[in-house]
């Protein structure tokens, strides 16, 4: 029999599930993509029906693969976002947490003399993303919900583990997911019962956890009947695989509504010192995981956005890279986005966003500048606690996410990190980077080094100011966010 020359990936994000179908040389050739509706019953709640994701699911991997023989299925998805379902029915037994959602504060608070411990076994700080917690709340909150755990009538997934519990009715999570719960531990791999103890969830309802390569079922009815679900990564770790991050000191970063970098640290988990989260990579198959330190920053395209939803000074925001253009620098102005505090290196939930260095003579040209700076100095403050933390140093960076399209931002970064920027020639480095660990898993591509001879620079961004300017610009940058902090 010919082999099957396509694998698709399942796309589960924050505001729709997508399918891509990927080629053997990691070319798209189907896509769909489906919306979902956000939920907020409460000020910092969010939530999804994880029923209405399941049938959009459906729905795109229908649409996408529509034609094409499939070798293998991946999924990548929102990480934290957390699910608990009937064990016998599978209907959801309430919406959807979402990683966003801050109601398990309280919950953190009761664990605060205990965060040195739990950051050295997860490599976390006590933060309302994490899927633990919210686990919790539905236990604590949901009517009968801790008896029915206590019986294992109810299951627990993070949305990897809903997905592929639909589709092959077994109850698994990856490495990289389940270290995203405040549950697992990042040495022995598995849940740890003294946090599972401190937040009270019962192991029965907890999945297996498995490496992000490996085939852990096969699809059970409809069109992908019998297809192998081979593949699964958190978002971010799936575009660190899919950019071909295999050594240590390799790193990327995707920007979007806010931007995350991760940069493989290797074998051995490096615990941060300087306000970055520990993580694992991937792990593929029977092999060691690949560790990562991990940066998230909240606001980069938010702000180009704020720009023209809140203060109208585009209309598009393709605009922006014009009018930012049009001025030689940002005339001493800069942008803080501290809208909702600042994520790594700081963690300062008090910070509010600050427009510093204002003169007469700053136009709306120059906020345009110093809004895409700010991505750029963001970046480096990430970049050097990186540097701070261990001793494997970036030597260029991959980007990619839809801001990447704006080739000024790109030369603000390359000139702000003093390092080689570089976008590759596929951008839906998330999907790939599933469909790379499908792919894997069934023998459709042999090895590592396959995958790294797929990626293909699409342009590159050397360099362009001199070290005097640079460091002059980041004091500047660094006394604007200090003026951010204590404002709430």
């Amino acid at each position: 029999m010919a082999r099957m020359p396509y694998v698709a990936a399942i796309d589960q994000g924050t505001t729709s599930s997508r399918c891509i179908v990927f080629d053997e040389s990691g070319g798209i050739v189907g896509t769909a993509r489906r919306e979902h509706r956000q939920r907020y019953p409460r000020p910092g709640w969010v939530e999804h029906d994880a029923a209405e994701i399941w049938a959009n699911v459906q729905a795109v991997v229908d649409e996408a693969t529509a034609g094409y023989d499939v070798a293998a299925l991946g999924i990548t998805n929102q990480r934290e976002t957390t699910v608990v379902w009937d064990r016998a029915t599978g209907a959801p037994v309430h919406n959807a947490i979402v990683w966003q959602d801050t109601r398990t504060e309280p919950i953190l608070r009761t664990l605060a003399d205990r965060e040195d411990d739990i950051k050295r076994i997860t490599g976390l700080p006590l933060a309302t993303y994490f899927a633990g917690p919210k686990l919790r709340w539905l236990l604590d909150n949901v009517d009968g919900l801790r008896d029915r755990a206590g019986r294992g009538e109810v299951l627990f997934g993070t949305v990897d583990s809903w997905l592929i519990w639909k589709l092959t009715g077994r109850h698994v999570t990856d490495v990289t997911n389940a270290s995203r719960t405040l549950l697992m531990d990042l040495r022995t791999l598995d849940w740890n019962p003294d946090l599972l103890d401190a937040l009270g969830i019962p192991a029965a309802m907890l999945p297996e956890i498995r490496p992000s390569a490996e085939v852990y079922g096969t699809v059970r009815g409809g069109r992908m009947d019998g297809v192998p679900v081979a593949g699964a990564l958190g978002d971010q770790q799936a575009a660190l695989f899919g950019q071909a991050c295999f050594q240590p000191g390799e790193g990327k970063c995707t920007y979007g509504t806010g931007s995350f970098l991760l940069v493989n640290t290797g074998a051995t988990p490096v615990v941060s010192s300087h306000g970055l989260l520990t993580t694992v990579g991937y792990q593929v198959g029977a092999q060691p995981p690949a560790y990562a330190l991990e940066g998230s920053i909240a606001v980069t395209g938010a702000l180009v956005q704020w720009l023209r939803d809140n203060l109208g000074l585009i209309a598009g925001a393709d605009e922006i890279e014009a009018l930012a253009a049009s001025v030689a620098d940002n005339g001493g102005c800069y942008i803080v986005p501290a809208f909702s505090g600042l994520f790594a290196p700081h963690w300062r939930g008090d910070a509010r966003g600050v427009i510093a260095g204002l003169t007469g003579y700053i136009t709306k040209a120059h906020l345009a500048r110093a809004a895409l700076e700010a991505s750029a100095w963001q970046t480096r403050e990430v970049v050097e606690a990186m540097d701070a933390d261990t001793d494997v140093a970036l030597r260029r960076l991959r980007v990619d996410g839809g801001m990447t399209v704006n080739n000024l931002l790109m030369q603000c970064l390359s000139d702000v990190l003093d390092l080689p920027v570089v976008r590759p020639r596929v951008t839906e480095t998330t999907c790939l980077g599933a469909a790379y660990a499908a792919g894997l898993a069934v023998g459709f591509w042999p090895d590592l080094d396959a995958l790294r001879a797929h990626w293909r620079p699409d342009a590159q961004w050397e360099p362009t100011i001199d070290k005097a300017r640079r460091e002059r610009e980041w004091t500047q940058w660094r006394k604007a966010v200090a003026r951010t902090l204590d404002w709430v």
